[in-house]
């Protein structure tokens, strides 16, 4: 079984607390799975070096997770020694006025990635199906309407060269107390803190049979969900860099084939 298989949505999907705190990969050793997520980071800044350069395939990364999940940690372990030129990363808040007079997809397509470029979502397009249903802002049957179009949406992006990677950091709700806890008792962590993050709390059941009926409903082949366990900050970017090399070696990525008109040209 590859890396990837480990961690796709399982047909009898259900998401408890006690999955958060999984460590499939891990060695035992903290410090050694460390090492490795440095290298598979490295890896993975070499690969995406490729994929630019040859400015044809497109990688899409989608980081879902309740607030304290590590969605911005995972950008920084997993993704922060790519060079710049080849990467962006969209942090997608609540819409604005602008953006609230379009469907709700216009926010979102804009960003997705053209030739040659990873672009990674922190947060993303399912916020309209999550946000919004936890909090009854759209029924049910709009819910599944949504649904349908992100399945076509998605498709669409597939279709027309684009790799996509969904990922739900799944933290239990013990851990993320104890994240919120530590911002607060932290003065250097209080800019971190959003009260709005112990009100969204109040809803934590609600929020995680959004997640997994959004997920149930939006899980396809060309668009896959990975469940990684983000209880531990180490085994989440671990998780989940094993699963973008895996994804990235086989698109079989190389450079454009040299120019013979510079074959030996002498620069004076």
């Amino acid at each position: 079984m590859s890396t990837a298989q480990q961690f796709r949505k399982s047909k009898k999907l259900k998401i408890e607390d006690k999955a958060a705190a999984a460590t499939p990969l891990g060695s035992g050793d903290k410090q050694a799975d460390k090492v490795r997520v440095d290298e598979l980071a490295q890896r993975i800044a070499e690969l995406q070096d490729i994929l630019y350069a040859a400015r044809n395939p497109k990688l899409l990364v989608i980081l879902q997770g309740m607030d304290t999940s590590g969605k911005d940690g995972t950008v920084k372990g997993v993704f922060g020694r790519i060079d710049p030129l080849g990467i962006r990363t969209v942090a997608f808040k609540a819409p604005t006025l602008a953006e609230k007079e379009h469907d709700y997809l216009w926010r979102i397509h804009q960003q997705v990635p053209g030739q040659g470029e990873l672009v990674i979502f922190n947060r993303s397009h399912y916020e309209d199906v999550l946000v919004t249903r936890v909090h009854d802002w759209i029924d049910a049957d709009e819910c599944r309407r949504r649904c349908a179009q992100i399945r076509d949406f998605e498709r669409m992006l597939a279709e027309t060269g684009t790799t996509i990677l969904k990922f739900f950091l799944h933290i239990s709700k013990n851990e993320q107390r104890e994240r919120l806890q530590a911002r607060v008792d932290d003065p250097d962590k209080h800019w971190k803190f959003d009260p709005k993050d112990l009100e969204e709390r109040v809803y934590w059941d609600s929020y995680q049979e959004a997640y997994q009926q959004a997920i149930e409903a939006t899980d396809a082949d060309h668009a896959p969900w990975y469940l990684i366990p983000a209880d531990s900050k180490t085994h989440r970017n671990l998780a989940i860099a094993s699963v973008v090399v895996e994804t990235l070696e086989a698109l079989k990525l190389s450079y454009p084939p040299p120019n013979p008109k510079l074959t030996g040209l002498k620069i004076a």
